[in-house]
């Protein structure tokens, strides 16, 4: 198959399994104005798991190219797609391929379900087998794409599970810390909550030092599993 007639293939799956309800209800998720087949997410994950199956043993480059086509589409499944595309090919990720991957979220990902789905695994798996590339994280939380900003702070939500990269946890919760943005806020309060699962007295010792200045969406999100006695003391003013 051609990659027009692999493009043409997950189109028609996705177009056969859009329902106009699930469209509805998807849009009430978001602020932003979503392209969307009104696919469930599931359905979208295993048409691309089905999918990949015919592509597994073409070259990278050229599946990356194929996940830039779904992209540019605009709508929501098929940047799902690419996303699992992407991530399925970890094994194989090299340093060049970042620069891909930046393009990706700062050219065509504009909501926070794509930007998390990309983030949370592909730019995760990526800064754990190459750590060298954390400071570009933190240029992305200095620009003034809303998306790369919370893609500064949702990188790390893999990691961060297994107790990783505390330090540059919370150098990016300093650079995204009054972030007016209550997208960015959320995202970067999700990577505190998660780094206090192994690491509460720090997580918590921070929030406690910048809760002035720290937004209470953040914050809220930063101690949500923390207990009872310390979110009082969190959110006391």
């Amino acid at each position: 198959m051609t990659k027009a007639d692999i493009i043409a293939v997950v189109r028609k799956q996705l177009t056969g399994h859009s329902d106009d309800s699930v469209k509805a209800t998807g849009k009430g998720f978001f602020k932003e104005n979503i392209k969307s087949y009104g696919v469930k997410v599931p359905v979208v994950n295993q048409i691309a798991k089905e999918q990949f199956k015919s592509i597994r043993n073409h070259p990278k480059d050229e599946i990356f190219d194929l996940c830039e086509q779904l992209w540019q589409s605009g709508y929501i499944e098929e940047s799902l797609v690419a996303c699992k595309w992407s991530h399925a090919l970890r094994r194989s990720f090299e340093p060049k391929d970042f620069q891909v991957f930046k393009k990706w979220i700062d050219s065509y990902v504009d909501n926070w379900a794509s930007c998390d789905t990309f983030c949370n695994h592909t730019i995760g798996e990526f800064i754990q087998m190459y750590p060298e590339y954390i400071p570009e994280l933190t240029k992305f939380a200095l620009s003034k794409n809303r998306w790369m900003r919370r893609a500064a702070a949702v990188s790390f939500i893999v990691p961060a599970r297994k107790g990783k990269f505390l330090k540059e946890i919370l150098e990016i919760a300093d650079l995204l810390l009054t972030d007016q943005d209550d997208l960015v806020q959320k995202g970067y309060g999700w990577m505190l909550k998660v780094a206090s699962k192994d690491h509460q007295k720090e997580v918590f010792n921070y929030v406690m030092k910048n809760k002035a200045q720290m937004p209470r969406t953040a914050l809220r999100y930063a101690i949500e599993k923390m207990p009872k006695e310390l979110k009082s003391k969190a959110m006391d003013k």
